[in-house]
């Protein structure tokens, strides 16, 4: 009988990808998650501004930076910066759907069902 084998992680290596990294993230080895009081993380960044006081020029200047760094973040940072790049990204992108419900959307942009 063959079983798959487990990664230092915990997950299984079969290639099972049903779950998000937003939803693997609390269990990821290795590094503690950052203080969500406020104080800064093992990596030293702070959880940053709530995006609800954000001007909507700021928001996306907030969304540019994350965007511009996910893939470092991804492949390289350590897991409690990932899971707060993770964590901040989800907090700015709801906000500026909530801010925008009637975004255009690019007909050029949507795939036939």
């Amino acid at each position: 009988m063959m079983t798959g084998s487990v990664r230092e992680d915990g997950f299984a290596s079969n290639g099972n990808t049903e779950m998000s990294p937003e939803q693997r993230v609390p269990e990821w080895g290795g590094d503690d998650l950052a203080d969500r009081a406020g104080t800064a993380g093992l990596d030293g960044d702070l959880p940053g501004v709530d995006p609800t006081e954000l001007t909507d020029e700021d928001l996306i200047r907030e969304m540019h930076s994350l965007h511009r760094t996910r893939l470092d973040t991804l492949r390289h940072a350590a897991d409690s910066a990932l899971a707060n790049h993770l964590r901040r990204t989800a907090e700015l992108e709801t906000e500026y759907l909530a801010r925008h419900p009637g975004r255009e959307v690019d007909p050029s942009r949507l795939r036939d069902a």
